[in-house]
């Protein structure tokens, strides 16, 4: 891996959205050149590939962009976590708290093996509410996850606390304004 390849470059920033004051980091930048995506994708296989990773499960929509061609490369599984009422089948699902209400998210039971080791994925991790309730679900449903992986980290947003135990791993973070 390049450890010249400046991903910020390629990371658009966008003042005041979606409300005044929010400066918001936008991943759609790095998907529209191949380059950039392409470094993300083997940045994930080179720090996974031989850790003992069964699965890799990705939150909704974005996460899916990233997960799926890692799954690819390593030749696992991809588990789709969704907002809950899109997954057909036996799904297993946990509320969990926004800063102004609540929200839920499911997965399909049949897609965790009791004992797998899950990577747990996202675009960005912000505040870590999200990846937190995915983890429960996923060991809920018998799975352990060891890592959890962004492409873009907010550490400022104190996601390390609410994700603890668990190490999450970005590309690039940003530390706020």
């Amino acid at each position: 891996m390049a450890e010249s390849f400046n991903l910020d470059s390629y990371v658009r920033k966008v003042p005041d959205f979606p409300k005044k004051g929010i400066l918001f980091y936008d991943i759609t930048s790095v998907l529209g050149r191949p380059e950039a995506f392409r470094y993300c994708i083997k940045a994930m296989a080179d720090r996974y590939r031989g850790q003992g990773i069964d699965a890799v499960a990705a939150i909704e929509a974005r996460g899916f962009l990233f997960a799926a061609p890692f799954a690819e490369q390593l030749g696992i599984p991809l588990v789709l976590i969704r907002k809950k009422g899109k997954l057909p089948g036996e799904t297993r699902s946990k509320k969990y708290q926004l800063e102004y209400g609540e929200a839920e998210i499911e997965v399909h039971t049949a897609d965790i093996k009791p004992g797998a080791r899950v990577l747990l994925t996202d675009d960005l991790v912000a505040t870590g509410g999200t990846l937190r309730a995915a983890r429960e679900l996923l060991t809920e449903c018998g799975a352990s996850v060891p890592e959890i992986f962004g492409v873009i980290g907010l550490p400022f947003l104190r996601y390390e606390k609410a994700l603890a135990p668990t190490p999450v791993f970005t590309l690039i973070q940003y530390h706020g304004e």
